[in-house]
């Protein structure tokens, strides 16, 4: 039996100094109630009532355990209280774990959308371009494009990312644009520092993949120093357009090979179980799906 049960129980008995009183009101039988509070007093091994044929009364050990344990249930009672909330109501901290090029573009601005929606939530972001352990690290979910492949996570996809080859104007005008992946291989390429000292990138040849290896001009282990680079001519990039989209619109990255660009790379969510979740971790998915998923729209999202 848990201790907190039991502590109720002799509550009730101390309270009404009378076992048959706090049976009525536990609705329980009065030996259950006398086998609980003798439980209770096996456990600290010390006697917590005095007990009579007509009355029953505390030991010096009982006040002392009817005086300690009154803050202590009240806290017990209002931490089940907010954890009800924060099943049922969107609510405290949300700890989220996103790439490094995803802290510049739309998601900042989706977070403050998300944030004005549910101002109960607060958000601690992680930017990292390693592998988290969620658990390990406390961390709610963990947002990431390519394939995952912890089997122990739930993978929610949310956008089927556009990968783009692009350079600047200047970059293409010096060394001619490839027209097949192959030709790549005579470029400068900028790398993630991830993809190692001998990098391939992966295309897509009417569903055949073709990985072509490449030469690295400069490496990094996040996206934003790399495109400011190629922007400044010093070679070619491959990245989700999700990350270059505002260059390519204002012509300071032309793409290419747009033919040929993988078509298998997933923005995904990812988060350790189904049941039980927090009603701001239900929230933040049912968010990003109605707002970065397939058919994304401005609306506000339910609370499903």
């Amino acid at each position: 039996m848990d201790s907190l049960d039991l502590i109720r129980t002799f509550r009730e008995v101390a309270s009404h100094g009378s076992f048959s009183q706090a049976a009525k009101r536990l609705d329980m039988s009065k030996a259950t109630v006398s086998k609980y509070v003798a439980e209770l007093e096996t456990r600290f091994g010390v006697r917590l009532l005095n007990r009579s044929t007509r009355s029953v009364s505390l030991t010096d050990a009982g006040q002392l355990l009817l005086d300690r344990s009154t803050p202590m249930l009240e806290m017990v009672e209002l931490t089940q209280s907010e954890l009800q909330d924060r099943a049922s109501q969107p609510g405290g901290r949300l700890r989220i774990s996103a790439p490094h090029g995803m802290g510049s573009g739309e998601f900042p601005n989706l977070l403050a959308d998300f944030m004005r929606y549910y101002p109960d939530v607060t958000i601690s972001l992680q930017l990292t371009n390693r592998a988290v352990d969620l658990a390990e690290e406390g961390i709610d979910v963990e947002l990431r494009s390519g394939p995952i492949e912890d089997a122990n996570l739930i993978v929610r996809k949310l956008r089927l990312m556009n990968m783009v080859v692009c350079a600047s104007p200047v970059y293409w005008k010096k060394h001619g644009k490839p027209e097949h992946p192959r030709d790549l291989s005579g470029h400068d390429a900028l790398t993630f520092s991830a993809q190692g000292q001998q990098p391939a990138w992966r295309f897509d040849d009417n569903g055949t993949p073709i990985d072509v290896p490449v030469k690295s001009r400069m490496d990094c282990t996040e996206g934003a120093p790399l495109i400011r680079v190629a922007m400044h001519g010093f070679g070619v990039i491959y990245l989700p357009s999700i990350l270059v989209q505002s260059h390519l619109d204002h012509g300071e990255l032309v793409p290419v090979l747009q033919d040929y660009a993988r078509k298998d790379v997933w923005l995904s969510a990812a988060y350790l179980q189904r049941r039980h979740n927090s009603a701001a971790l239900r929230a933040l998915l049912d968010f990003l799906q109605t707002r970065v998923g397939p058919g994304a729209t401005a609306r506000k999202p339910s609370h499903s």
